[in-house]
């Protein structure tokens, strides 16, 4: 059937019923037509050329052109003519130029209008693809309504009124059964362009969602009166919330339990029977963990904050409400606070500090030549190491029972004279193992230090100055989800980061890498970023 013995208005009819039915730009239909059209005649007349097709807005009509540019030098004639060929057709042509031919409409083949329909359909799909990520792409982060389509795979199709949405089965709610036309809330997870498949991802065991939930029930958390500081799940079993309230006079946990527990036990229902802690946000971390750790009782917390450790002491009898089944409540506890969290026993802790007792004991009993009495005495009034025995105030030492002027002068004479020899022991292996002089003279490095640098191949300047700060003091890493620990070289010698840091760059600073006008700028870029 050839185009111009057609009701050309159909064209037309066609495209804006696509259109209206795919809810997309009727234009759009109508270009995907013309490359249709276009592809039909190249099979026609030769896929060389340049055939183009311009179907009128208004009438519907197809018009077939051929393309041909001017050129001063002719590489394919097929889509190429000379100034000279071009001036035949328009005489005031120049280089550049396009002499537009129109040829004749060509008759469309099963074959070529099959071909025409998959260009069209292709062209559709797209357009509507486009539509729903523009549509979407702003609505990442919030809650959608949608009906169950159907299941593929574990993966469950979710009709969001203009598309389709993908619900993975690893974001689906444990034990939860969808049946189709089955109506169901979601949290938009992601929105991004694929080729093929849905573009919109939804989750309902991400923790966003439980906040989301609470946003809707709770008013205070819409007006902003109470922040969700934290959410920790462990899906379709247990979740725990952190809240504050910036108004003195409203209950975060009380505002989000609400009258007779109605807010919480409307979002309990919605992630089928997720039992929530409610727990009210603390700046101090051992207090917020405390909170985080209920329903168990904590007797003592220890706080590393350099390693993020903390450690938490509990009665025998609630070790195991502490942990929770299977880790439970520790698990969450430990995610909603960020801290990785070791919990003990009283009788642990006591056993472990009596441990560390034995071993001071034992430390001041071999290097001072103490009997096992005195070395206690010394351990049980806070002393913890030979440098605090040596270079302390001798007023420390006299305020202990039984020590005068004279057995507190031999107990610093005995540490100090125990040191250096350690020193000397330090610096003469720090030597033999290549560490230089202008390493030795370097100032805030012990001769301990020296022989740990030596002994992992630092042995210049030079050498220091190019070590990060980590490698120095050690660090934490994440590594698939989880937090490996870096050891340091000086770490034993509990070198901080900061400190590391600062030796690093006076290295650099004394090698004349940097200069004290670098570092200024340095430190106010970096005050300006934390403003």
């Amino acid at each position: 059937m050839a185009i111009t013995s057609a009701n050309q208005l159909e064209l037309l009819q066609t495209a804006e019923a696509v259109a209206r039915e795919k809810m997309i730009d009727p234009d759009l239909v109508i270009v995907a037509m013309e490359e249709s059209l276009a592809r039909a005649a190249k099979s026609r007349y030769g896929s060389e050329l340049d055939i183009r097709v311009s179907i009128d807005r208004k009438t519907g009509r197809a018009t077939f052109t051929r393309v041909r540019t001017v050129v001063e030098e002719i590489e394919n004639h097929f889509i190429e003519m000379t100034l000279r060929d071009a001036r035949a057709y328009k005489a005031d042509a120049e280089i550049g130029d396009e002499i537009i031919d129109e040829v004749p409409p060509v008759e469309m083949g099963r074959i070529a209008a099959q071909s025409a329909k998959q260009v069209i359909l292709q062209k559709v799909r797209e357009a509507e693809r486009d539509r729903q990520y523009e549509e979407f792409k702003d609505r990442a982060g919030t809650i959608i309504n949608g009906v169950v389509k159907r299941e593929e795979y574990g993966n469950v199709i979710v009709d969001i009124g203009r598309g389709e949405a993908v619900l993975r089965r690893n974001e689906k709610i444990g034990r939860e059964s969808y049946r189709p036309n089955e109506r169901i809330r979601c949290y938009i997870k992601d929105v991004r362009r694929e080729a093929r498949g849905p573009q919109v991802f939804l989750s309902r065991t991400a923790p966003e969602f439980m906040a989301e939930l609470f946003k809707m029930e709770v008013p205070e958390i819409y007006d902003g009166i109470i922040e969700i500081k934290a959410v920790a799940r462990d899906p379709g079993s247990r979740a725990k919330i952190a809240v504050i309230s910036y108004d003195n006079s409203i209950d975060p946990v009380g505002a989000c339990v609400g009258m007779r527990g109605s807010r919480v036990q409307a979002v309990v229902n919605e992630l089928q029977g997720e039992k929530i802690d409610i727990i009210p946000w603390n700046e101090d971390a051992p207090t917020f963990l405390v909170n985080a750790l209920q329903p168990a009782e904590v007797t003592k917390v220890v706080l590393d904050e350099d390693a993020g450790k903390i450690e938490v002491v509990v009665p025998d009898e609630q070790l195991s409400l502490a942990i929770g089944r299977r880790g439970q409540n520790v698990r969450l506890a430990s995610q909603l606070t960020g801290l990785d969290i070791d919990i003990l026993t009283e009788e642990e802790e006591s056993a472990r500090r009596q441990a560390e007792f034995a071993e001071r004991t034992k430390l001041f009993m071999d290097t001072l030549d103490l009997d096992e009495f005195f070395a206690q005495l010394l351990v049980s009034e806070g002393f913890t190491s030979l440098e605090e025995v040596a270079y302390v105030e001798q007023e420390e030492l006299l305020g202990i029972d039984g020590v005068d002027e004279a057995t507190a002068d031999e107990l610093q004479a005995r540490a100090r004279d125990y040191i250096e020899e350690q020193n000397r022991k330090a610096l003469e292996s720090a030597k033999a193992l290549g560490v230089e002089q202008s390493l030795i003279d370097f100032e805030g490095l012990t001769p301990q230090m020296l022989e740990a640098l030596g002994q992992d191949g630092v042995k210049t300047l030079e050498d220091f100055a190019t070590c990060a700060d980590w490698e120095l003091a050690g660090g934490w890493t994440t590594v698939n989800g989880e937090r490996v620990k870096d050891e340091g070289v000086l770490e034993k010698f509990d070198v901080s980061l900061e400190e590391a840091q600062n030796m690093v760059m006076s290295a650099r600073l004394a090698l004349g890498w940097v200069t004290e006008e670098d570092l200024a700028s340095d430190q106010e870029d970096a005050g300006e970023e934390e403003e």
